[in-house]
């Protein structure tokens, strides 16, 4: 009995008697390779430890030593495999972050190129609105026609060639039109290249008496070619100069209208109507639309809406007879010959205002070839004058300087001289704020129009002062010829 409690405190670790559990009541753990019998004498065989020291120091170890190795090579293979896992996961983890940041770098990239891109848009649509405006871009200017002009003179010109600009023939060609027909009709199966080489063969035949009215013919032809040739030569250089100074004028024009409308643009950027011409007139109304003015009155007294006022006149106006229609058509027939006469009228206007400005155009254009023909003039007059100026200093460096006497009687103007100091005030009257060049025109324009009557005034007005200019001069000279000889007697 005694054995037996001792075992009992041993295992309990309380003394016997008390009935209380113990706190931690393990349980022995069964082995896997164990049999069931052998963990029940595990459990029952607990004896006083002196006789378990003992039994344990009889008892020999293999077979737990033999159990513990397969466990540890088994949680050893568990552990390696974990750590390969791990080192896989690593390197899996690596790639993906890799990957991650190419992605990255790839979405950073498109979204550059995509904000680039709308910037260009942007860009883009802004050229695009500027370019819109600037087809809106009308200048109110009369613009200089000379082109324009100068093409269709160009036409005329190539219209006239035949005529005006064929080269004289030499005396030869004019010979062998007159000798063709003779020798034809004395050669009739003879061949251009025959003919040609007959004529050439009589040509050496024919004598300076024969050949002279030729030479004559072809020398006046001559002249008259080098006419017209040397008179639209210094047309073409008058009116590139004129172009140049036109052109110099409109661009300071357009420029000012352009920033202009630069800022009306920027201001307001709708669209204007078109204006419609006042003086038209209006197109008449229908009989259907006479009848609706008629009713509507009436039945917007009813309190009808205009779709209902619609509605109701398109239906009367289906049922009614041809004979009630009647009237309103009379009315619209009536308004629409009115509309007719006035219509013709107004094309007249048109086509008078039209005739106006191509007449108002061939006037300008004259006004320019003048213009242009003054500037020639002007740069040939300036080309001369320098030349003069050099010829006379390097005349009065050699001579010297010679005094003018004041008292000298001065020439007289010209009758066109004349003409233009009259005519220049009436100009000036007439539209103030011209250029002077224009003015000049004008009056060079009035002198050539002017009848032989009316110039003969002007011609007789100068011929007066010229015999005044005259007379002076004669009085001058015995003045200069009395003081020279007074003087030659002082000397003697």
């Amino acid at each position: 009995m005694a054995s037996s409690a001792t075992a009992e405190v041993l295992v309990t670790g309380e003394p016997v008697g008390r009935t209380k559990k113990p706190r931690n009541s393990r349980k022995a753990l069964k082995d896997k390779n164990s049999s069931p019998e052998e963990s029940q004498s595990m459990v029952t065989k607990v004896t006083h430890p002196s006789e378990e020291e003992n039994l344990s120091q009889n008892q020999p170890k293999p077979k737990a030593a033999q159990k513990k190795q397969p466990e540890k090579q088994s949680f050893d293979k568990d552990l390696q495999e974990m750590q390969d896992m791990l080192q896989q996961l690593r390197l899996d983890k690596e790639k993906t972050e890799e990957l991650l940041k190419e992605k990255d770098e790839m979405l950073k990239q498109k979204d550059e190129e995509l904000k680039t891109r709308d910037k260009e848009q942007e860009k883009l649509q802004i050229e695009l609105k500027k370019l819109q405006k600037l087809k809106e871009f009308k200048p109110n200017m009369n613009f200089p026609m000379i082109q324009i002009l100068k093409d269709k003179e160009q036409d005329k010109k190539e219209k006239k060639k035949c005529s005006e600009k064929k080269r004289p023939s030499p005396p030869y060609i004019l010979w062998c039109k007159d000798q063709w027909n003779e020798i034809k009709k004395e050669n009739p199966e003879a061949e251009f290249k025959e003919i040609s080489n007959i004529l050439g063969a009589k040509w050496k035949s024919v004598t300076a008496e024969e050949k002279k009215p030729y030479e004559e013919r072809y020398q006046a032809e001559k002249e008259a070619y080098l006419q017209i040739t040397s008179k639209e030569k210094r047309e073409t250089e008058a009116m590139k100069l004129l172009e140049e100074e036109q052109k110099q004028k409109t661009a300071m024009e357009l420029l000012d209208q352009y920033l202009q409308f630069k800022e009306e643009a920027e201001k307001d950027n709708k669209k204007k109507k078109k204006e419609r011409d006042p003086l038209k007139p209006k197109q008449p109304m229908s009989a259907f639309f006479l009848y609706s003015n008629e009713r509507r009155g009436s039945l917007f007294a009813e309190n009808k809406n205009v779709l209902e006022v619609a509605k109701i006149t398109g239906e009367e106006w289906k049922n009614m007879t041809e004979e009630q229609r009647g009237h309103y058509e009379e009315m619209a027939k009536k308004k629409k010959e009115k509309y007719m006469q006035e219509m013709e009228i107004y094309k007249q206007k048109k086509e008078e205002e039209a005739a106006n400005l191509k007449k108002e155009e061939e006037e300008q254009m004259k006004l320019q070839k003048h213009e242009a023909l003054l500037l020639l003039k002007k740069k040939e007059k300036t080309e001369t004058i320098i030349k003069k100026t050099k010829e006379e200093r390097q005349k009065k460096k050699k001579e010297g300087k010679k005094n003018v006497d004041p008292n000298k009687p001065k020439k007289p103007a010209s009758s066109y001289i004349l003409f233009s100091k009259e005519a220049r005030k009436v100009i000036m009257e007439e539209k103030p704020g011209v250029n002077n060049s224009t003015v000049n025109a004008l009056i060079s324009v009035k002198w050539k129009e002017l009848s032989e009557g009316d110039r003969k005034i002007w011609n007789d007005k100068a011929a007066e002062a010229m015999e005044a200019y005259k007379k002076e001069v004669e009085e001058y000279n015995k003045t200069v010829a009395e003081t020279t000889k007074g003087e030659e007697e002082e000397r003697a």
